[in-house]
């Protein structure tokens, strides 16, 4: 009896693995991690003005545009585009994790016949990024620090700095773990698995209305017109919900003092009310909403039509 649930087990577990390594969910993670890159690319410079408005504690906040062109007028025009190639890299990685892992699970989970749904959506949708959070926050801590190094936005450290401080992913890895100790590469991990809410959100939004267009059209393959808005609706609705979350997140990694990652997140939230007022808990939304909801919509656009055109040459049925 033993022998013969044990050969049965093996199967279940032997026929999981196989439902997670698919050319399938390959193909997910490449096209999402392309479209993401291609999206960035784009809207870089709006990324770098939500940056430093949620870092800069002292600078008064304005408008997106408005900050923008004070950052070309004292810097340049480059500074718009600082820390853009290791932002590329690490996004490329990250989306990579996110898609294989998300649509892996989906795969797994709902191929036994059972129905998806906006539960469902989101469940798998946080597992996979609490998953990305783990491998990959090392990655966006570095790219927090290169992207305000020498910066008036930047720690006293970094401002003082004669020459970046970080050269590149590689020597900022190796440099916060020497420098700071291998937990450094983690600061904001607790505010980012928090933020696994925020692409769950994301995810169960976007999938809840591409279904109710895909039956409403009788089509699985939607316009590129409707995924961008379906991935600019979606984007918007978690990034209003979970943006407190981002400001502890970006000055977490932006490399403030030690004592304050040692606090509770509600404690955070709460000294920042303090100091900032409560409207300090939504630094830089616009920028955030102006620049998240661009690249998000067009991320899941060029990753639908890219997936849908990997899946056509190939002659795979989705």
């Amino acid at each position: 009896m033993m022998s013969k649930l044990t050969a049965v087990d093996k199967s279940m577990v032997s026929g999981r693995l196989s439902g997670l390594l698919t050319y399938s969910n390959f193909v997910h993670a490449v096209s999402g991690a392309t479209g993401s890159v291609i999206a960035m690319a784009v809207f870089y410079p709006l990324e770098t003005v939500r940056t430093r408005l949620q870092v800069h504690v002292g600078r008064q906040a304005k408008h997106a545009p408005v900050e923008a062109l004070d950052i070309m007028k004292e810097e340049g025009i480059s500074s718009l585009y600082q820390g853009l190639f290791p932002v590329l890299v690490t996004l490329c990685c990250s989306n990579f994790v996110y898609f294989y892992t998300y649509n892996g699970l989906k795969t797994t989970l709902l191929e036994e016949g059972s129905k998806p749904g906006p539960v469902k959506d989101l469940l798998m949708a946080f597992v996979s990024g609490v998953i990305n959070v783990v491998i990959t926050n090392p990655l966006w801590v570095v790219n927090t620090r290169i992207k305000i190094q020498g910066l008036k936005c930047g720690t006293e450290k970094q401002k003082t700095a004669p020459t970046p401080l970080y050269r590149g992913i590689i020597d900022g890895l190796c440099k916060i773990a020497s420098q700071e100790g291998l937990s450094a590469l983690w600061n904001g991990t607790a505010a980012s698995i928090i933020l696994a809410s925020n692409p769950s959100i994301q995810f169960m939004v976007y999938e809840t209305i591409k279904r109710y267009f895909q039956q409403f059209f009788k089509s699985k393959e939607l316009s590129g017109f409707l995924y961008f808005i379906i991935g600019a609706i979606s984007k918007m609705v978690a990034t209003v919900a979970t943006y407190p979350l981002q400001i502890l997140q970006s000055r977490f990694r932006a490399g403030s003092k030690k004592s304050d990652h040692s606090k509770k997140i509600t404690q955070s939230l709460l000294n920042i009310i303090r100091s900032e007022g409560f409207l300090g808990l939504y630094r830089g939304m616009e920028a955030k909403l102006v620049q998240t909801v661009l690249t998000a919509a067009l991320m899941f656009l060029c990753y639908e039509k890219i997936a849908a055109f990997i899946f056509r040459i190939m002659g795979i049925k989705t």
